[in-house]
C-alpha cells in the first residue's frame, strides 16, 4: 500500500480547514443533497463528502456508509487531494497504491473510486466529493463531468463560508481614523495582560484598570475609597514601603517585589509588583506607575492572564463661535493646544513606562521588519541590549534560521494582501536567544497603520516552564512511576499501532502476559519497599532481555505485558524468548543483606496478519494463558 503524500501547503491547508468549523459538525442539507445526487446519478452505493485533516478523513456527508471517519493513511481521498482534476480508480485490486489497503481487503471492499478535490478560494484542497462501489467500474465522460459539476457546488458552499470567515475577520480587526499615539497606547494596554495603576504619593488610587480590579475583587469605585496600604497583606507592607521610600529619595529608579494583596472576599492573592515614578515638569513627584501581575496561578502551577482595558482621555478642541470674538478664541485655542500637547507628552511618558516595565518582552518593527523598539524585558529574555537590537532586522536577530524564509514570505504577503494569519491572535513560536539557544514563546502581534506606514507591535512571553510542565505531565500519564515502564494506557495505544505494522509487513506479533510467582511472599517477609525493589529489578531484566522492536509494559501490581513484533518464526520465536525470560527472572535478587527469589507464569497469544482481533481480545487471551500456566504448576509458559 502506498502512503498518501503530504501536500506542500499542508500547514496552511489544515489551518483553513479548522478555521472553517466544518469538522465534527452535524449533517447539513447543503452537503447531504449533493451526496444523494452523486449516489443516484452515478448509481453507486456509497457517496461521501470527505474532509482530510492531520490524521484522518472525516465525512461531512455520507450515503451508504456507517463509519464517520477512517485513518488518513488508508484514505483514497488523501491521494485524490493531490490532483487538480478527478482521480479515477477503476479496480483498486489492480492498482498498486491500493491493492493491499484495508478498505479494499476488508469492509467496505472498495473496488471502484472516483474523487474530485474540494478547494478553497485560494486553491487549497480541503477534501473530496467521492463515489465508491464494491464492483469495478468505468465512468463515461458525461458521468465524470457530472461529478466535477457537483463538486463545484460543494466548492462554492465552502468558498462562501470562507468568504464569510474572511469578512468577519476583517470587520473584527478594522480600526480606522484613530491617532497614532492612541492606537499604540491602546495596543499596549489591551495586550499587556497585567494590572496597571497610577497611584498618588499618599497611596491613593488615581487610575486603575479592570485587570487590577479582577485581581483583588474590588470595583473601581470601591478601590478609590482605599489605598494600596489598605489592601496589602500586613506582613508584606514594610518591604513595599521601604522600597517606595528609596524610590522617592532617588536611591533607585524602580523596584520589583512579590507581595500579597487582600481581596474583597478576604482571600489573598500573590502578585508581582513593578513600581516606577513619574515626575512632572516642575520636578515634583506626580504619581507612581504600578504594574501588577497576578502570579497566584504561577504559585499554583496554573497560568491565567486577564486582558486589560484602559479608557483614554477625551481631547477637547474649541470650535469657532463668533467672528467678533476671534482674538479671544485664538488665545483659547492656543491654550487648549498647549494643554493637548502636554497631555500627549504625558501619554507618551506613560506609554514608555508601561512598555519598559511590562513583564513580557515588547518588540516593535517598521514595515521593513527593522526593530524600532525593544524593552527591558526583551533585553532580559533574548540577551541583546536595546542599543544592540534597535536598527537590526528582526528575522536576523530572534527568528530561528529555519523559519526566516517563511517570515519574509509572510511579510511580503501582508504588504500585498493587507492581511496575515499570525496577526491578532496568540501563537506559540520558537525564538532565538543571543547565546544561540531557542526558547518557546507565546506571541501576540498586531499591525498598526500610522501616517501611511505600517508598524508591527509584538509581545513575547517565555513559556519554557509551562512547556516543561506539560511534557512532565504527559510522561507521568503514560508511564509507571515506580519502574519507568509504559503503563496500561500506553499499552492500549501501542497494540493497534503494532497490529497495523504486522498487517502492513505481513509478519506476526505476540502479546505476552507475565505474572510473578512468589512476589507476595517477598512483600510479607521483607516489606513493601523490598517488593518495589524486586519490581524494579524485574522491569530492568525484562528490558535487557527483549529486542529494540519489542515493548515491555507494567500493567499493575506484579503483572507485566510484552509486545513482541517481527516474529518471523511465529509462536516458536515467542516461546524461545519466554523461556529465556523465565530463567532470567528466577535469578536471585539482592535486597541489602537479604536475597529474594521469584519466578513467573507466562501466557502467550499470537496475532496473525489479517485476522480480526482487538487489543482487548489479545490481552485477555494472553491473560487466560497465564492463568493456565499458574494452574499447571507455575513457573512455565502456556500458549493460546
Amino acid at each position: 500500500m502506498t502512503q498518501p503524500p503530504i501536500p506542500p501547503d499542508e500547514t496552511e491547508r489544515l489551518h483553513l480547514l479548522h478555521a472553517l468549523g466544518l469538522l465534527d459538525t452535524e449533517a447539513e442539507p447543503a452537503f447531504d443533497l449533493i451526496t444523494r445526487l452523486v449516489s443516484q446519478i452515478l448509481q453507486v452505493p456509497i457517496a461521501l463528502v470527505s474532509l482530510v485533516d492531520e490524521n484522518r478523513q472525516w465525512f461531512k456527508s455520507r450515503v451508504g456508509l456507517d463509519a464517520t471517519e477512517t485513518p488518513r493513511e488508508f484514505a483514497f481521498c488523501a491521494h485524490s487531494i493531490m490532483n487538480r482534476g478527478p482521480m479515477l480508480v477503476q479496480d483498486a485490486t489492480q492498482d498498486k497504491r491500493f491493492a493491499d489497503n484495508p478498505l479494499v481487503t476488508g469492509q467496505p471492499n472498495i473496488r471502484f473510486y472516483a474523487g474530485m478535490p474540494i478547494r478553497s478560494a485560494g486553491g487549497l484542497a480541503l477534501g473530496t466529493l467521492c463515489a465508491i462501489d464494491s464492483k469495478p467500474r468505468v465512468l463515461t465522460q458525461d458521468e465524470v463531468s457530472i461529478l466535477v459539476a457537483l463538486a463545484d457546488l460543494i466548492n462554492k458552499e465552502v468558498q462562501m463560508r470562507e468568504a464569510v470567515l474572511l469578512a468577519r475577520s476583517q470587520m473584527n480587526y478594522s480600526q480606522k481614523k484613530i491617532q497614532a499615539i492612541e492606537a499604540r497606547f491602546r495596543t499596549v494596554f489591551e495586550r499587556a495582560g497585567v494590572g496597571i495603576a497610577l497611584v498618588a504619593p499618599d497611596g491613593g488610587w488615581i487610575s486603575v484598570n479592570d485587570a487590577l480590579c479582577q485581581i483583588v475583587g474590588y470595583s473601581k469605585a470601591e478601590l478609590f475609597q482605599l489605598t494600596f496600604q489598605d489592601i496589602t497583606y500586613p506582613d508584606d507592607l514594610d518591604s513595599d514601603l521601604n522600597l517606595l521610600q528609596q524610590l522617592v529619595a532617588d536611591k533607585i529608579d524602580r523596584y520589583q517585589l512579590e507581595k500579597r494583596y487582600i481581596c474583597k472576599n478576604g482571600s489573598t492573592v500573590w502578585v508581582q509588583l513593578v513600581v516606577t515614578k513619574y515626575v512632572g515638569q516642575t520636578g515634583e513627584l506626580d504619581y507612581f506607575v504600578s504594574v501588577i501581575k497576578d502570579i497566584q496561578a504561577k504559585k499554583e502551577a496554573e497560568a491565567s492572564l486577564v486582558a486589560l482595558q484602559l479608557s483614554l482621555e477625551e481631547r477637547v478642541l474649541a470650535r469657532t463661535h463668533d467672528l467678533q470674538e476671534a482674538n479671544e478664541k485664538l488665545s483659547l485655542a492656543i491654550a487648549q493646544q498647549q494643554q493637548s500637547d502636554q497631555a500627549l507628552r504625558k501619554r507618551e511618558a506613560e506609554l514608555s513606562m508601561v512598555i519598559e516595565n511590562a513583564n513580557d518582552a515588547y518588540v516593535c518593527t517598521d514595515q521593513a521588519g527593522v526593530i524600532i523598539e525593544w524593552n527591558h524585558q526583551a533585553e532580559q529574555t533574548f540577551g541583546w541590549s536595546a542599543s544592540e537590537a534597535i536598527g537590526c532586522a528582526l528575522d536576523e536577530l530572534i527568528i530561528p534560521p529555519e523559519m526566516r524564509e517563511a517570515h519574509r514570505a509572510g511579510m511580503k504577503h501582508y504588504h500585498i494582501a493587507g492581511e496575515h494569519k499570525v496577526l491578532n491572535q496568540r501563537l506559540e513560536l520558537p525564538a532565538l536567544r543571543r547565546d544561540g539557544s531557542v526558547l518557546p514563546t507565546e506571541v501576540r502581534i498586531r499591525a498598526l497603520h500610522l501616517d501611511g506606514q505600517v508598524i508591527f507591535s509584538a509581545f513575547l512571553h517565555d513559556i519554557t516552564e509551562r512547556k516543561q510542565a506539560e511534557l512532565k505531565r504527559e510522561h507521568e500519564a503514560r508511564h509507571d512511576l515506580l519502574t519507568g515502564l509504559p503503563n496500561r494506557r500506553t499499552l492500549f495505544e501501542l497494540i493497534p499501532q503494532a497490529i497495523s505494522r504486522a498487517n502492513r509487513l505481513r509478519v506476526p506479533l505476540a502479546i505476552v502476559f507475565l505474572d510473578l510467582d512468589g512476589f507476595k511472599a517477598v512483600n510479607d517477609t521483607y516489606g513493601h519497599e523490598a517488593g518495589d525493589a524486586v519490581l524494579c529489578a524485574i522491569a530492568q531484566r525484562l528490558r535487557e532481555s527483549v529486542r529494540d522492536t519489542d515493548t515491555v509494559v507494567r500493567l499493575a501490581g506484579d503483572e507485566f505485558t510484552l509486545i513482541l513484533e517481527l516474529l518471523s518464526g511465529g509462536v516458536q520465536d515467542a516461546c524461545v524468548l519466554a523461556e529465556k525470560l523465565l530463567l532470567r527472572i528466577q535469578e536471585p535478587i539482592l535486597l541489602g543483606p537479604n536475597t529474594a527469589h521469584v519466578s513467573a507464569s507466562i501466557g502467550i497469544t499470537l496475532y496473525l496478519p489479517g485476522t480480526e482481533k482487538t487489543p482487548d481480545q489479545l490481552v485477555n487471551t494472553a491473560d487466560a494463558a497465564m492463568y493456565e500456566a499458574k494452574r499447571a504448576g507455575k513457573s512455565r509458559v502456556c500458549v493460546q
